[in-house]
């Protein structure tokens, strides 16, 4: 009996024994070393243009766009990169050509007729001027005339001078008049020919050419928040088409509210994209912008606009290319940074298990800036040493140090 309790013993001893061992191996370790603290936030941007040209639709149109270039497509300068038809200006301008050419038409006639009076009074003038020349030979031979014959004669020369001075008068006065008509018909073709140049202006308006080369970016519609298209309406400076200007870029991000506390402007960030393996960036948050927007309707959820500069960059995105953004919101260079997960409340103390040969250490430590994944230890901790990642069974530690 005494040998099977020896032998039960024994088994027992070599089972803890075995357990123990299975213990210490299943205790993952962290070696103290001396390295960079970052605390930093991934979030997902979309690279833009810091600059760019964009092409509306003139003022005082309302259109429908009969022709658009593809968006994405790289356009020179002078390209035609859309064609409106407004139905309203081309029957202005229509109208205009009408009005202009009846206004000239009138023009000619009143020039025509003015002529015609004009000579008709030069005609009466000329006639009245012979009539006196010749009432003046026969007053020659008044001196053998009774009186009476002699004051019809008088007469008649009065009348002839009284003619004259009448006709004088009425020259000028056509001549006045026109003047004044011809003015009046011209000023009216004027306007007529001013307003028919704006209307035209409009309508070669319509016929929309790039004013710089570079990628053409399709705006989105007012009406449907979509690409616009041929057959959508559009109106008074509703602008059709972007054309970035892609030698400086910036990204913007769509922060949620607890990320956007903790950053800050002139953050530093660092960049990669998805469309662009390899290629790194490196920037700062310039802005940010305190109104956030719901993520979407009814919806209590709220992003916040955040924007960074791309300063350095082995190649520049393209407009519109996503980009992942980690932004650095504290970093300490040179000390000791340890997991999370390997601090532990103990009686409201912080403290870690050090590795003493095959048992563990708890030993009490000051902590300094934190992140969720990692912390700084300012105090109780040295280079060299090794904390267990996991909490250590009891009956591995030994000792307590504060």
């Amino acid at each position: 009996m005494e040998r099977y309790i020896a032998l039960y013993t024994l088994f027992f001893i070599f089972f803890l024994c075995s357990c123990n061992k299975n213990n210490k191996e299943k205790i993952s370790t962290y070696p103290i070393l001396r390295s960079n603290f970052e605390n930093s936030l991934v979030i997902d941007g979309v690279a833009e243009p810091v600059r760019y040209t964009t092409i509306a639709c003139p003022s005082n149109v309302e259109a429908i766009i009969t022709y658009l270039i593809d968006d994405g497509t790289y356009v020179n300068e002078g390209d035609v990169v859309c064609i409106l038809e407004d139905n309203d200006r081309k029957t202005i301008h229509d109208n205009l050509v009408i009005q202009l050419e009846t206004a000239e038409a009138e023009l000619s006639k009143v020039k025509a007729d003015l002529l015609m009076q004009y000579a008709l009074l030069e005609a009466q003038v000329k006639n009245n001027k012979a009539e006196t020349e010749i009432a003046q030979l026969d007053s020659l031979q008044l001196q053998f005339a009774t009186l009476t014959q002699k004051r019809i004669k008088e007469l008649e020369l009065e009348m002839a001078l009284i003619e004259k001075k009448k006709f004088e008068k009425k020259l000028k006065a056509l001549e006045v008049i026109n003047k004044s008509e011809v003015r009046k018909l011209e000023l009216n073709i004027q306007q007529l020919t001013n307003r028919l140049a704006t209307a035209k202006t409009i309508l070669d308006g319509l016929t929309i050419r790039s004013p710089r080369k570079g990628l053409a970016v399709v705006s989105n519609s007012r009406m449907t928040g979509e690409k616009l298209k041929v057959g959508d309406n559009v109106w008074n400076n509703m602008p059709l088409i972007i054309i970035p200007e892609v030698s400086e870029m910036k990204v913007k991000m769509m922060a949620g509210e607890v990320d956007f506390r903790q950053i800050n402007e002139h953050d530093s960030v660092s960049f990669s994209f998805d469309a662009m393996p390899g290629n790194v960036a490196y920037g700062k948050i310039t802005k940010k912008l305190p109104v956030g927007q719901h993520y979407k309707r009814d919806s209590k959820v709220k992003f916040f606009e955040v924007e960074a500069s791309v300063d350095s960059a082995r190649q520049l995105p393209e407009p519109g290319f996503t980009v992942n953004c980690r932004v650095f919101i504290k970093q300490v260079h040179d000390t000791i940074v340890v997991p999370q997960i390997a601090i532990y409340e103990e009686d409201s103390l912080k403290v870690v298990y050090v590795k003493k040969k095959n048992k563990y250490e708890m030993r009490q430590i000051t902590t300094g800036l934190s992140s969720s994944k990692e912390a700084i230890v300012s105090e109780g901790l040295r280079p060299g040493e090794v904390i267990a990642l996991i909490k250590p069974p009891s009956s591995m530690v030994r000792g307590k140090t504060k």
